[in-house]
């Protein structure tokens, strides 16, 4: 492949480092995981009224996807060339999670649908600014035989910063409103600001404890704002196994995203659950998926380094259709969560294993911008999910019953999972020598 001549470093990285690579996912995640599976949610009704919240969760959420495909490959691609004290990542980190922080708290104390709309618009850029760098990380330090068990960290450390996101919006279903400084919050104001300190807090720790090895690319004279336009640039379609890897991540999660994205109409009209029922289920089903996705994730890594990664993709595919089809007929929440358990599974296997296979197809000296670029599909999934499962449920509840919304919506997830098998079929795996400490020979004469 054309642009995957800059060597992958060779020395091996502890433990720890690998580790701290991994632990700003979970800040990030548990971001989206608190607004988008039960704050925003559980908002809604209030902002918008009951008959609309689908539509409304589905334009806010698109509307800020867009600015996180716009921000996140350029900012990557600028990070590429930066020269600073601390590195070409760090700096685009330190303002991002800094800003996350203010503009959650301006989530947490919007009163209207237009405030809370703006703020998190707004949320996207931020975010965005430091994830486009921080993406750089795995292909800039992580050696060839660590890219399996790095892969499956970040994997593993996404899903539980979505879960540990919920978990931190589900005490809101314990919490009563508030006054902060002679302002009433709703109860879901306080979980909205700690899931900003939480991502601040793993972020000082990937400034303090994360190496920069890898320089720079030389600007050659260009302007910074052809630097930035690189970052679209007509080339990234001859990457051909890449832009298929795009789409198949983009429909797994997708899928995935629907099923979180639209979890809490599923539990109080498909299934009945109560406030109350939801303040137990919520942190069973929670703690059920970060069980199941722990066992799954770093043993199908080390199965990818064996047998190869698309075979393990594959399966997550199949795996995650029969756990969405059988959580869109489940009669009762008991059968449901048997159904969470296997996209639980999927989810930890696809986002380990998927995540190795990109770092190894990128053009590592461009690894800033291409594992942004990755992120549009990554990013763009959830909005697309709840646009189109969100007008699906409301579309079929007004025609059939509430209860039938949330369900259609999760049978069209199914098919997403098989879409997504589709385009993986299209991407062609490098070749990779087995083993703990073989050292691809290209890369090593790219190297010399």
């Amino acid at each position: 492949m054309s642009g995957t001549t800059a060597a992958r470093p060779t020395t091996e990285l502890p433990r720890s480092q690998l580790l701290q690579l991994s632990i700003y996912w979970f800040g990030i995640s548990a971001i989206w995981g608190g607004l988008h599976n039960v704050i925003l949610q559980e908002r809604m009704s209030t902002l918008v009224g009951h008959d609309e919240v689908g539509r409304a969760l589905g334009l806010m959420t698109t509307v800020g996807v867009v600015m996180a495909i716009l921000v996140q490959p350029t900012i990557g691609t600028i990070s590429d060339y930066t020269t600073s004290r601390w590195g070409r990542r760090k700096p685009y980190i330190a303002v991002g999670a800094t800003l996350d922080v203010a503009f959650l708290v301006g989530i947490a104390s919007g009163q209207t649908y237009a405030a809370v709309f703006a703020f998190l618009v707004l949320l996207q850029f931020s975010s965005n600014f430091a994830q486009g760098p921080f993406q750089g990380y795995v292909p800039d330090l992580v050696p060839e035989p660590q890219v399996g068990l790095a892969s499956s960290l970040v994997g593993l450390m996404s899903v539980l910063g979505v879960i540990g996101g919920a978990m931190v919006g589900a005490v809101g279903y314990l919490l009563g409103p508030v006054t902060v400084a002679g302002v009433a919050l709703d109860r879901w104001a306080l979980p909205t600001i700690a899931l900003g300190l939480i991502e601040l807090a793993a972020a000082l720790g990937t400034i303090r404890w994360v190496r920069e090895d890898r320089a720079p690319k030389d600007r050659d004279g260009r302007s910074w704002f052809a630097i930035a336009a690189e970052a679209w640039g007509t080339d990234v379609l001859a990457e051909r196994s890449f832009v298929a890897l795009l789409g198949s991540r983009l429909f797994f999660l997708m899928a995935t995203g629907a099923l979180t994205g639209l979890v809490t109409y599923y539990l109080t009209r498909t299934l009945g659950l109560t406030d109350a029922d939801k303040a137990v289920w919520v942190p069973i089903s929670l703690i059920l998926v970060a069980v199941v996705t722990g066992i799954a994730t770093i043993p199908s890594a080390r199965l990818s380094d064996r047998h190869g990664r698309k075979p393990l993709i594959f399966a997550a595919c199949g795996i995650g259709a029969a756990g969405m089809l059988v959580i869109a007929v489940a009669p009762s929440i008991v059968v449901a969560e048997a159904g969470l358990a296997l996209v639980g599974v999927a989810s930890g296997t696809f986002l380990a294993v998927d995540w190795a296979l990109m770092t190894e197809i990128i053009p590592r000296a461009s690894s800033g911008r291409y594992m942004g670029i990755s992120n549009v599909a990554t990013a763009s999934s959830g909005a697309l999910a709840v646009a189109i499962g969100g007008t699906i449920m409301d579309l079929v509840g007004q025609a059939l019953g509430d209860a039938a919304g949330p369900r259609v919506a999760y049978l069209a997830a199914v098919l997403a999972f098989g879409i997504s098998a589709l385009f993986l079929r299209r991407v062609v795996e490098p070749a990779r020598l087995r083993g703990p400490s073989v050292v691809d020979p290209q890369e090593a004469v790219s190297a010399a």
